[in-house]
């Protein structure tokens, strides 16, 4: 059987290649990046134990995408952060965070489109960085809110972050930011 339902079967060999069974032929880990960019859904599984797989192809594709693009979506402060979870308290609950944050992030992630091409419409780049910049800067507070707020639930007594720190956290996040867009824009004024 080709599907489950509506998603596909990916089976991965022991010599680690990938076998799309939805279209009976081998794939790589940048075709299933395709799939996922088009909402294609499909599970991965040990070809040989059933075993699902899902979780860690997934994670490849992100480790491979960061370091061959160079446009790194995940800060270096984030990933320090989510490292700490591991083995904590709060590890159970970071994921679900994760979760309802980008999806939050999706349903905003139109209207963000909508203005910064408003912003940007037909002039140079460099010239309407600072529209996106505010948007940006917003939609990490908000996160950062959500996050403390979901922390807070789950530890009652947890003292909240004092202004500074909140302040010195969101600073990082927005100087990573706008390194980032300062390197799409090198990058475009050389295209």
């Amino acid at each position: 059987m080709a599907k489950n339902g509506d998603q596909i079967i990916i089976k991965k060999y022991a010599n680690r290649r990938l076998y799309n069974t939805g279209t009976s032929t081998y794939v790589t880990l940048e075709d299933l990046a395709e799939m996922v960019k088009k909402g294609e859904e499909f599970t991965v599984q040990d070809a040989k134990s059933g075993e699902d797989l899902t979780h860690s192809v997934l994670t490849q594709i992100i480790f491979e995408q960061e370091s061959k693009t160079g446009n790194t979506l995940l800060p270096i402060s984030f990933l320090r952060q989510l490292i700490t979870y591991y083995g904590d308290q709060m590890q159970m609950v970071v994921p679900s965070f994760l979760e309802h944050s980008m999806k939050a992030f999706g349903q905003q992630q139109t209207e963000m489109r909508e203005q910064i091409g408003k912003a940007f419409g037909d002039a140079p780049l460099a010239k309407n960085l600072q529209m996106p910049m505010q948007l940006m800067e917003e939609q990490v507070k908000r996160n950062t809110e959500m996050f403390h707020q979901a922390m807070q639930m789950f530890s009652p007594f947890m003292t909240p972050p004092s202004a500074a720190e909140e302040k010195k956290t969101e600073s990082k996040d927005i100087d990573e930011l706008k390194a980032q867009l300062k390197a799409l824009q090198t990058k475009l004024d050389s295209l």
